[in-house]
Formats: structure tokens, sequence, C-alpha cells
């Protein structure tokens, strides 16, 4: 027996449906892996129900009228754990605020797809490995702290286009070469507070002291 068009319909939208998730279910995914990545003694993250319709509902996430997720505050709550690539999807976030926690592991590059980002707060955590080049497509960055961590190797000259950065920290790791100053958004501009307590760092290259791409710096 042939089965109604309006049966066929409603059976095609239902696939449909499943088969593709919502932003808000990707977005959903991408912070509950956060989650699973972190131990959280204080409980801050306990709202965070995957089973959930989206995460607007979540504490310390914030989200714009289409429900897509904007802001994510969890400064200082006792987190600790590592980052996790999965952040990378969360494409209108425009501040990312995890200072002041127990974060070790590296900064996932995938950061760097977050084209919407304002504010990467990242301070004072235990973060290792280098300063991730992708940060460099983050076109309408103004804020970037990455200070007080254990962040080695070179700034990466790519981060110099950074137009829009207002604020940039680098200080209290173990970063080496020099300070790079090419580009339109040359890191000229910052004081040497932003890179200060980097004992194998020199510079800055504009000076002429010392070539960028000086070996030594591991």
């Amino acid at each position: 027996m042939a089965i109604p068009i309006l049966v066929q319909v409603v059976l095609a939208v239902t696939l449909l449906n499943t088969l593709a998730p919502t932003n808000a279910n990707v977005e959903g995914d991408a912070l509950y892996a956060l989650r699973r990545s972190v131990k959280d003694p204080e409980n801050v993250l306990e709202s965070w129900d995957p089973t959930l319709v989206d995460p607007c509902t979540w504490f310390h996430v914030t989200c714009d009228g289409d429900n897509r997720v904007t802001r994510l505050d969890l400064g200082n709550a006792k987190l600790s754990g590592s980052l996790v690539p999965e952040l990378g999807k969360l494409e209108r976030l425009q501040y990312l605020e995890l200072y002041m926690n127990n974060l070790v592991g590296s900064i996932p590059q995938e950061i760097g797809e977050l084209k919407s980002l304002v504010s990467l707060d990242l301070y004072h955590n235990h973060l290792t490995g280098s300063v991730p080049a992708s940060l460099s497509n983050l076109s309408n960055l103004k804020f970037l702290r990455l200070n007080s961590n254990r962040l080695t190797g070179r700034i990466p000259r790519q981060l110099t286009k950074l137009a829009n950065l207002k604020i940039l920290d680098v200080s209290n790791n173990d970063l080496c070469g020099t300070i790079p100053t090419s580009g339109s958004g040359s890191f000229s501009k910052f004081s040497e507070d932003s890179f200060m307590n980097n004992s194998r760092l020199e510079g800055p290259e504009l000076m002429g002291f010392v070539r960028y791409d000086r070996g030594g710096c591991t």
C-alpha cells in the first residue's frame, strides 16, 4: 500500500533533523568535551547537562539571539585539566575567559578557527608548548593575554598582522628568540612589560640587535 505524500514528507523532515545536528548541539558537544577534559572541584560546571537542547541555559555560557555561544566565562574557577580542540567549533565565540585556573597542556591550534574572537584570556595557568601561529587568523582579536604560564618557543611572526590587537601580554613564560616587529600590527606599539620575564627572549627585532630566526631557540 502506497504511503500518503504527507506522511512521506513528515518522515523525510524527521530523518533530516536526525542526521543533521543543529548548531546548538554542535556547540553543546564542544563545551561538554571541555567539561569531560577538566576536573571541577567547585562544581561550577554542574549545570552543563548534555541532554538539554542547547547550552544557552548553562551557567557561565552566554549566547546571542540565535542561541549561538558568544562568551565562556570560567575565570578563577579552580578548574584543572586541559583545553580541547573542540573549542574551535564555537564559531561565534567572542570571549574565551579561562584565566587563573590550573590548566595544563598546550593551546589547541583550533582556537585559531574562532574568527569572531575578541578576547583570549588564558593567563595564570600552567599551559605548556608553543604559542600557536594559528592565532594570527583571529582578525577581530583585541585582547591576548597568555602571561604567567610555561609557554616555550618563539613568538610567531604571523601574530604581528593582528592589526586590531590592543593588549598583548606574554610575560612570565619561557619564550625565546626575538620579538617580531614586522607587519601592519607591529608589536613595536607594546611596551616591554608585555614580554618581560622571558629570560631567553631578545630584541625587539626592530632595534637590529638580533635576527628573528637566530638559532638556539627551542
